[in-house]
């Protein structure tokens, strides 16, 4: 069907988020038009906040509009544990659940070869120079159930046991092959209470 061009340009656009299939995209770009303006207004500024005010922490590499992020700035996390992650939204997830206070990393993915992610394509010099500092005991590696997730674990471990800091693995709990993000806080609670040596 052909759409006027504005039209058939904001469908397009849509079709770029993931998730988002041609009859999806069409329903949404249908809904903004009927939209009062002044909420298509408050909803392109929201998209241009985002690529306009945040950036990523120079500690943590997490998604923040301050930098260093509110959790490195905060005096009462507990600075002897990090949490590695694969993505800044694990870090959102992980924090929903309110049951951690530690401090965290994110690696910006998980090792793939496959897809051409090795090692220096992860934040991983920037963990490992974070774990100079005397102060952190254990390193909690919360990195997807997935092949990669498991296989990027594994090398984490290696390469940070030998230093004597303790590292451990979340617990299963989270489904094989499931995200952090869609997990409920229970699970999430269970999988870091059960938690184990690599």
């Amino acid at each position: 069907m052909h759409y006027p061009e504005p039209l058939a340009r904001l469908i397009e656009a849509f079709q770029k988020l993931p998730g988002i299939g041609p009859k999806t995209a069409t329903r949404l770009a249908f809904y903004v038009l009927k939209l009062p303006d002044e909420d298509v207004r408050a909803l392109a500024e929201a998209l241009q906040a985002v690529k306009r005010d945040l950036k990523t922490c120079s500690i943590c590499h997490n998604v923040t509009d301050r930098d260093p992020c509110a959790i490195c700035s905060d005096p009462t996390r507990d600075r002897r544990t990090i949490c590695v992650v694969e993505e800044p939204k694990d870090v959102a997830a992980m924090e929903k659940m309110k049951g951690y206070r530690g401090l965290y990393h994110v690696l910006g993915g998980v090792l793939s070869p496959l897809d051409g992610i090795g090692p220096e394509e992860l934040k991983i010099k920037s963990l490992l120079e974070r774990l100079q500092d005397e102060t952190v005991e254990e390193v909690i590696i919360a990195t997807n159930p997935s092949v990669e997730g498991e296989a990027t674990a594994v090398y984490l471990a290696r390469l940070i046991k030998p230093s004597g800091i303790r590292v451990t693995r979340i617990a299963s709990g989270l489904p094989v092959g499931g995200d952090l993000e869609y997990a409920d806080e229970v699970t999430l609670a269970r999988a870091l209470e059960g938690r184990r040596d690599v």
